[in-house]
C-alpha cells in the first residue's frame, strides 16, 4: 500500500513491519525512530532531513540523521536523491507501493509518479532481457528521471520529453 494523496499507510501495519526489520539489525523501533516513520507517512512524500528536522523541533538534527541512517540499514527508508545537496527520504516500496520519481536537479524537488501496467510489464519485460544478457538476477527496478520542475524551467525553455 501507497502513501499516496489518496490513500494512508496504516500505522500498525508499518510498526510491525518495521519492527520485525529493526529486529534483524539488532536494532529496537525507539521513539525518535518512530517519530521520524510517522513524519514520513503523514507527509506522503519523500522529505529533506530539513523538513525532518522542521517537523520534529525536539529532534536534533544529529539525532534524525542517526535514525534515518539505522532506517536505511534496515531497509526501512530509502533515500532518493537528484544529487547529493538535494536528498530526499521515504518509506520503501515494501511498506507502500511501486512508483517513479521524477527529480529536479535545480531545487530538489521530488514528484512521486505511479506508470500504467501496461508501461509496467513493458519495463520489467525489457529488464528482464537485459539482466538475462548481463547474467543479472533482478529483483526489483527503480527509475528516477532528472531534470527540471515547472517552477525551475524558464518560460522561453519550454517543456520537452525523453
Amino acid at each position: 500500500m501507497r502513501a499516496s494523496h489518496d490513500s494512508k499507510v496504516p500505522p500498525n501495519i508499518v510498526d510491525a513491519q518495521v519492527q520485525s526489520q529493526l529486529q534483524r539489525r539488532g536494532l529496537r523501533l525507539t521513539g525518535g525512530r518512530q517519530a521520524v516513520l510517522q513524519l514520513l507517512i503523514q507527509a506522503q512524500h519523500p522529505l529533506s532531513i530539513g523538513e525532518i528536522a522542521d517537523a520534529l523541533p525536539g529532534l536534533p538534527r544529529s539525532s534524525a540523521y542517526r535514525h534515518l541512517a539505522d532506517l536505511q540499514a534496515a531497509s526501512v527508508v530509502q533515500r532518493v536523491a537528484a544529487s547529493d545537496e538535494f536528498a530526499r527520504f521515504e518509506l520503501v516500496e515494501e511498506l507502500t507501493i511501486h512508483h517513479h520519481h521524477l527529480l529536479c536537479t535545480d531545487c530538489g524537488t521530488v514528484i512521486d509518479v505511479a506508470s500504467t501496467a501496461v508501461l509496467e510489464q513493458a519495463m520489467m519485460q525489457h529488464l528482464d532481457e537485459l539482466a538475462l544478457a548481463h547474467g543479472f538476477q533482478p529483483q526489483s527496478h527503480r527509475i528516477d528521471v532528472l531534470g527540471l520542475c515547472r517552477a525551475c524551467r524558464s518560460p522561453a525553455q519550454g517543456g520537452s520529453s525523453i
